[in-house]
């Protein structure tokens, strides 16, 4: 008699890092329920699997008992969601903190197996930033309500869809200047798809319990990660390091306009709260369970980086071909400077 495939739930599964851990339980022949607000949104990780394996459910992660009816059925379950600035409901408090505790205390009430939950490196109760407290009190209400859950704590991500590297190369396309705050601010960019490949480890039983610090071998700057994206596109570009209290103005105002637009505008350039988020480092502890604990080799973004920033170069896929044909004549690149 065939045994019926495990069933595991991401809640968030079409997002940047969800649809990762997506793709790879379908290859591990789970059947994956992709839990969201708009399923008709979601349809392109059917592919993931074969037909009928992935499927995007809805689920309301601030509503209990839409949260109670889908995991109900799960043998495991990972929390992706989470909210990087407010706008209407969603908030810090309803979503890191209230929605992270929902999902624990469901999955504890039906017996899921395991519980991983992507959290974020500095992440603290007693950060000055909201954003930081509220993932910080979202990891004790899981862990309050499931114990043996794994809490995974990246540094900020990139990869194909990430919202880092790609929204520098994009200002680097139509502007001279890059202004930065917090330019000296150390990070540790980590890869999507190694977070993911940990998540599927805490899933699959193949990790102990307990947090996890992930970041990526290169440990920089903020303004030398930019740097590098600007050689990797083939753009000159100026780098200006700001001071903290202009970013602040400038995120306080954002703020002000997205709270007197009523929701015509979102807030998606610069707020306040990451400012006092960019003021301090962002890299993994030396006491720290990380990669090294899951026997993962973290992945440099440099070398995955020019398979998806090519496309902001001045001459895109042919850039390669256009410095070819410059070498040929004699002609200075960007790339030579």
């Amino acid at each position: 008699m065939l045994q019926s495939p495990k069933v595991v739930t991401i809640f968030g599964g079409s997002g940047f890092v969800g649809r990762y851990i997506a793709r790879r339980m379908a290859k591990e022949g789970w059947r994956v329920q992709v839990a969201v607000r708009r399923p008709n949104e979601a349809v392109f990780v059917r592919p993931y699997g074969v037909v009928g394996q992935v499927e995007p459910v809805l689920a309301n992660i601030r509503n209990d008992e839409s949260v109670a009816q889908i995991v109900a059925n799960s043998d495991a379950v990972v929390n992706c969601v989470s909210v990087l600035q407010e706008h209407g409901k969603q908030t810090f408090e309803a979503l890191n903190v209230e929605g992270a505790a929902r999902i624990a205390k469901a999955c504890a009430a039906a017996g899921v197996a395991r519980l991983v939950h992507i959290s974020a490196l500095g992440a603290n109760l007693e950060s000055d930033s909201a954003s930081a407290r509220s993932k910080a009190e979202g990891e004790q209400e899981i862990l309050k309500a499931f114990p043996t859950a794994m809490i995974l704590r990246p540094s900020v991500i990139f990869g194909n869809e990430d919202q880092f590297l790609n929204r520098f190369a994009q200002m680097s396309s139509f502007t001279p200047v890059l202004p930065l705050f917090g330019g000296g601010s150390k990070f540790q960019p980590v890869y999507v798809d190694d977070v993911a490949q940990a998540a599927c480890k805490g899933i699959l039983g193949e990790a102990e319990p307990g947090i996890y610090e992930l970041g990526g071998p290169d440990v920089e700057s903020l303004s030398e990660i930019v740097k590098r994206m600007l050689h990797i596109t083939r753009r000159r570009r100026l780098v200006i390091n700001q001071p903290f209290f202009l970013g602040t103005i400038l995120g306080k105002t954002l703020d002000m306009v997205q709270k007197l637009s009523l929701g015509l505008f979102t807030n998606t350039i610069l707020t306040a709260d990451q400012v006092k988020q960019l003021r301090n480092d962002n890299v993994v502890s030396n006491t720290a369970k990380s990669f090294a604990n899951l026997d993962i080799t973290p992945t440099s973004y440099e070398t995955v980086a020019e398979q998806y920033l090519y496309r902001y170069r001045p001459s895109g896929q042919y850039a390669e071909l256009t410095e070819s044909a410059r070498h040929m004549r004699g002609t200075p690149t960007t790339s030579d400077f």
